[in-house]
């Protein structure tokens, strides 16, 4: 269970309970780290938040105010465009409060235009296999939580995938790749499942195949620590199927396609 920094038990509250909300929520709870009755959320539509209460596992709040109030530590789940809007109506509630914040481009520094100093502001940018517990959670290094608070926020967070921390320069980049990235995965996944269609095999029974040899082989690499390099040279005997398949893919330019990706984002 967590403790805040006076040894009390953390008191959290979701401002906004979309889907992310709901993953990390669920994650929390599930866990052990944080228990249901400590968790608290607020969204505008009231009736919503009761509907899915038990299934997520927080106290639903008809008042935005009374549930800050009632918080110690509060999580900005609301969509990017609606924070300021949000917090022109709770940043005098939020005054010596932790605040972290999973909103994309709001960073530390951006919210510090708009809050008092005694806030204490930590930005993360998480991605949507958060879902199943196996997110990237990306933790950025400028922050002014308590060092106790930035460790216990860390670990609640770690329930749901594996944390990273990285600079504020850095976070763009970052979530570029981690944010973005499983739509490219996805995407992948869903090219090499056509072409299992297309040569006979079923289409569940291919996104099956395709999905989990995509999390076996992102397993294999994590687990292991060897290079992807490595890995694919091992699975390319010489003369064989995968070279030739390899080599198709660069023909068409996979791997600058993937760069250009992210090009495309950075550059937008």
């Amino acid at each position: 269970m967590l403790d805040s920094n006076v040894g009390e038990k953390m008191k959290l509250g979701f401002i906004g309970m979309g889907n992310m909300a709901q993953a990390l929520c669920a994650g929390f709870v599930v866990s052990g780290k944080i228990s249901r009755e400590d968790v608290f959320a607020y969204a505008p539509t009231y009736e919503k938040l009761v509907k899915n209460a038990d299934l997520y596992g927080f106290n639903p709040c008809k008042d935005i105010i009374e549930m800050i109030d009632n918080c110690d530590t509060l999580i900005m789940a609301c969509k990017p465009y609606q924070i300021e809007g949000v917090l022109s109506i709770v940043k005098d509630s939020l005054k010596g409060k932790a605040l972290i914040s999973v909103a994309a481009g709001w960073t530390y520094d951006k919210y510090m235009e708009h809050l008092d100093s005694s806030v204490r502001v930590q930005f993360v940018m998480p991605n949507t296999p958060a879902m199943v517990s196996e997110g990237v959670l990306l933790f950025e290094a400028k922050n002014s939580l308590t060092e106790n608070e930035r460790s216990e926020i860390m670990n609640l967070f770690a329930a749901t995938g594996k944390v990273i921390e990285l600079p504020s320069h850095l976070m763009g980049i970052g979530g570029a790749v981690s944010g973005c990235g499983p739509a490219f995965v996805d995407l992948f996944i869903e090219s090499y499942a056509d072409a299992a269609v297309k040569y006979g095999i079923p289409r569940k029974t291919a996104y099956e195949m395709v999905s989990q040899t995509v999390l076996g082989s992102a397993k294999l690499q994590l687990d292991t620590g060897i290079h992807p390099g490595v890995l694919k040279d091992n699975v390319c005997s010489p003369g064989g199927t995968t070279i030739r398949g390899v080599a198709a893919l660069e023909k068409e330019g996979f791997r600058n396609a993937c760069i250009q990706s992210i090009d495309a984002i950075m550059n937008k």
